[in-house]
């Protein structure tokens, strides 16, 4: 039989690359750290990693024993917040994780609708990028990630958690109201390839290089800035423009003027992420729903 601390071993060496790394998370040895996964390879009868230059890399049996590793690990944790619910007297709880704009946008209705459905269920929100959230839901640190990918519908997510699509949210292009392009019904990256660029996401670097160099030309950028909001004070301050996803655009415009851009063009697509669970997790669900329902009433946003 497969002894689940030693599956528990096997994703931190997994997750770190390297035994010391792994010894070091555990708080063990590193010569614990062999000792666990030598034993592990002998109960399976093959092995389950291999040592190389870059460090440790899972075999194609590791892999499939560390993703069930992750699968109980999750399934432990959401037992334990279950048992504490029933110890605190039937009070549910739910942990979301999402990124800014999703949680500017979209998250605050779906929450409001979700709360009048079930008040009596204690709210947890942690601001993440997809990159962070989703170990945290397969982990079971979270309940349900709103996540996003550009420029493929279908975000590729490990095994044992599920992607369900909300909706595409094209790039727009963000300028100064007095901007000479401002008035246009539409614009290409090539239309901007004099203009300096201001970032409100670190992504958008190599997005717009990749769009850019396509076009025929190397962007100017002004600042590499980590929040659409401050982009778009700046492009109202006239420092540059700015390509924002649609979901993100400014509430409040005034000085700015905001232009799609033609196909072909970058796209976020943004989706929901949950575990897949021996057992239901209704709160999960039903926050879910709420964000469809939250989209599902914004149809200028899925245009």
């Amino acid at each position: 039989m497969i002894d689940v601390r030693r599956l528990a071993v096997l994703r931190e060496v997994a997750r770190h690359g390297s035994f010391n790394r792994a010894a070091t998370t555990l708080r063990i040895t590193p010569s614990a750290v062999s000792q666990q996964i030598s034993a592990l390879e002998r109960t399976v009868g093959t092995p389950v990693v291999r040592r190389s230059t870059r460090g440790v890399e899972l075999t194609g049996a590791g892999r499939v024993l560390a993703e069930a590793g992750d699968a109980i690990a999750a399934e432990i944790a959401y037992a334990e917040s279950q048992i504490a619910r029933l110890a605190d007297g039937e009070r549910e709880t739910l942990t979301v994780a999402t990124f800014t704009s999703g949680g500017q946008r979209l998250l605050p209705a779906a929450l409001t609708r979700f709360a009048a459905e079930r008040p009596g269920v204690e709210l947890t929100v942690l601001e993440n990028e997809p990159e962070d959230s989703l170990p945290l839901v397969r982990e079971g640190a979270a309940d349900l990630a709103l996540v996003y990918t550009f420029d493929d519908p279908q975000m590729p997510v490990p095994s044992g958690l599920t992607w369900t699509p909300l909706l595409d949210d094209p790039m727009w292009i963000v300028l100064p109201a007095g901007h000479p392009l401002a008035a246009r019904e539409s614009l290409t990256i090539s239309d901007l390839a004099v203009e300096r660029w201001v970032h409100g996401c670190l992504i958008i670097d190599d997005i717009l290089g990749h769009y850019a160099a396509a076009a025929g030309f190397e962007p100017r950028i002004a600042c590499r800035g980590t929040d659409y909001v401050f982009a778009q004070s700046l492009v109202r301050a006239g420092v540059g423009i700015s390509m924002i996803p649609r979901i993100a655009l400014s509430g409040e415009p005034g000085g700015l003027a905001m232009v799609p851009l033609e196909q072909p063009c970058p796209t976020r697509y943004v989706g929901i992420v949950t575990a897949r669970r021996a057992r239901p997790n209704p709160p999960a669900d039903d926050l879910a729903r709420a964000l469809r329902e939250t989209v599902a009433a914004l149809p200028a946003l899925t245009q």
